[in-house]
């Protein structure tokens, strides 16, 4: 296999221009059409490329594997390992290059195989088994333990020592366009008063990054945080729902139950780990040391700038209500799944890892409505003359996420959901 030239072109038309250039790759599962077949895909341009159908016809392979895109998610291609994941990587970048003509002298098999992205229904990309979520923005975690506990320090004491994390709910882990179920909880209208269940009151978005584990830890033996990268497959912009009055209650002592497991929203295309690693940014300065286990001489994360947009009931105008980035973070990936398996937890291909909310220094980058209207305290003005504490039913929200390597835009597919009524 020929290597493909640094600055890649290729003859996918508008693909060099696009989010999804020869840099990105993301991989992702479709139905095309009417079909109810999931074949598995990459995008490339406003294209999807369809890996099954090529892998069929011989130009895609992988040693040792006869059938790595015949199957009905990324599973069983994650679970190879990330040398895998770079050889394949490799020959598509290869096939889709202007200057290989392999691909784009077979006009009939090319037909089959590219396929515009308005033609395809988007699945999730893995069957998820495990889905935790973390907690591992400083800001964040100050903003809300400032609301939430206003006469006790915003972090708790071990806040700076470990990730703080959650077990959350795979079985309502839901591709970009599932509408969103109202929950309802047992929730306290005033500090004095006695719980009574209700549909919730304030709900929220949370802004975040998702990522997948690739080959796991089968065995049971800790990930080391140096090696940790090797694990992780790819990552997905993640809308982790929440319910923010039946949280307020039922959180203390356990963490968050009702108030998320009724909805969370990820990206359908998974952006490759490898093509994110050109645009990591060191996070700050972890104050102390993190134990030995957890300890890493530059955490980082990708530089991705998050973009969230409401589009309210009955509206066809959108506001942005935040734009914040994954550095903002402080701990990484790679720490987050070192201390999920330091214990000997087992992870498996396509379990999810949610960062937790992104938030900034600056209101203007605060990931969730919690902070942005002080718990409802102050309403959030919208382009249509409308205004916003908390959500309400049959509000959009979108998601869009990218990051800049040598001046291409290395992009996410965007996650939407729309809130049904209770």
């Amino acid at each position: 296999m020929k290597e493909t030239p640094i600055n890649r072109q290729s003859f996918v038309e508008g693909a060099d221009d696009s989010l999804f250039s020869l840099d990105n790759l993301p991989y992702g599962v479709f139905y095309r059409g009417s079909d109810s077949v999931p074949h598995i895909g990459t995008a490339i341009g406003s294209y999807v490329l369809d890996l099954t159908v090529l892998e069929q016809h011989g130009y895609l392979s992988v040693q040792g594997e006869k059938s790595v895109f015949n199957q009905k998610s990324l599973n069983h291609f994650a679970s190879l390992g990330s040398s895998v994941w770079s050889k394949v990587r490799q020959q598509l970048q290869y096939l889709l290059s202007v200057d290989v003509t392999t691909l784009q002298h077979e006009k009939g098999l090319l037909s089959e195989v590219l396929i515009s992205q308005s033609e395809v229904t988007m699945l999730l990309p893995f069957h998820i088994q495990g889905f935790t979520d973390f907690y591992a923005s400083e800001y964040h975690a100050t903003n809300v333990g400032r609301l939430f506990r206003p006469h006790d320090a915003p972090l708790l004491p071990n806040w700076k020592h470990l990730p703080v994390g959650y077990n959350g709910r795979a079985s309502t882990v839901f591709v970009s366009g599932t509408p969103i179920p109202w929950p309802s909880g047992l929730i306290k209208a005033s500090p004095d008063s006695s719980p009574i269940f209700s549909a919730s009151r304030k709900l929220d978005f949370e802004m975040e990054l998702g990522f997948f584990v690739g080959t796991g830890n089968p065995d049971g033996q800790p990930i080391n945080v140096a090696a940790a990268s090797e694990h992780i497959f790819g990552c997905v912009l993640l809308n982790d729902w929440s319910a923010r009055d039946i949280q307020a209650f039922e959180y203390q002592p356990l963490g968050p139950f009702l108030a998320k497991s009724f909805g969370t929203s990820i990206s359908p295309w998974v952006v490759p780990y490898e093509a994110l690693a050109p645009a990591m940014k060191p996070l700050p300065q972890q104050l102390p040391r993190p134990a030995d286990y957890l300890y890493q001489e530059t955490s980082r994360q990708p530089d991705i700038l998050c973009r969230v947009e409401i589009q309210p009931a009955g509206s066809n105008v959108r506001t942005i209500l935040c734009e914040t980035r994954a550095p903002y973070l402080y701990w990484s990936m790679e720490q987050m799944l070192a201390h999920h398996t330091v214990n000997h937890c087992i992870m498996k291909p396509g379990d999810l890892l949610g960062t937790g909310t992104i938030s900034g220094p600056l209101q203007t980058t605060w990931g969730s409505l919690l902070e942005l209207s002080m718990n409802g305290q102050q309403p959030i003005q919208l382009k249509d003359g409308g205004e916003r504490t908390f959500l309400q039913v049959g509000d959009s929200i979108i998601m869009t996420g990218f990051c800049n390597i040598a001046g291409r835009q290395i992009g996410f597919s965007s996650v939407e959901g729309t809130l049904l009524s209770p």
